[in-house]
């Protein structure tokens, strides 16, 4: 499944999942809820995903490194501060709390499958090649930031 690395940028697995969440919660009926206060809860999710995606890319302008998903080999730093102290993956992350917010809004049991599932994809499609060719590319200093902040959260 190597073919799959780096190929299909995170954005689209976001609409895909997405997309496929409304289309399960529509296929299952019968695993409805109602949520209290659905739309203050996605929109504080929203909000924070939005918000920390866009801090990770702050971030990454301030450093003149590339936001560029498929094409990791070609940072030029190794941005550490910020959001980046928390998480190694704050664009992905908030692109996952977004789902999360969608989550809500569907209100269905079934729903909320396509946050893991999104998850998965990138760690195995996008993470773990981005983090070897960071690794190849910047060395120790990469590797030591690596074991000190978790990928996710």
């Amino acid at each position: 499944m190597k073919s799959l690395e780096l190929k299909v940028p995170p954005a689209v697995v976001f609409l895909a999942c997405g997309a496929g969440m409304w289309l399960v919660a529509r296929a299952a009926p019968a695993a409805a809820v109602t949520i209290p206060a659905r739309w203050p809860v996605a929109a504080l999710l929203f909000t924070i995903g939005i918000g920390l995606g866009l801090r990770g890319v702050l971030a990454f302008r301030r450093h003149r490194t590339t936001v560029h998903p498929s094409r990791p080999e070609t940072a030029s730093a190794v941005v550490t501060s910020d959001v980046y102290r928390f998480t190694r993956n704050p664009m992905y992350l908030g692109l996952a709390l977004v789902l999360c917010a969608w989550a809500v809004v569907l209100e269905n049991l079934v729903a909320p499958v396509g946050v893991p599932a999104f998850m998965a994809y990138l760690a195995v499609f996008q993470i773990r090649p981005e983090e070897r060719a960071l690794s190849a590319r910047f060395g120790a200093p990469y590797d030591d930031y690596r074991r000190a902040v978790r990928r996710w959260i």
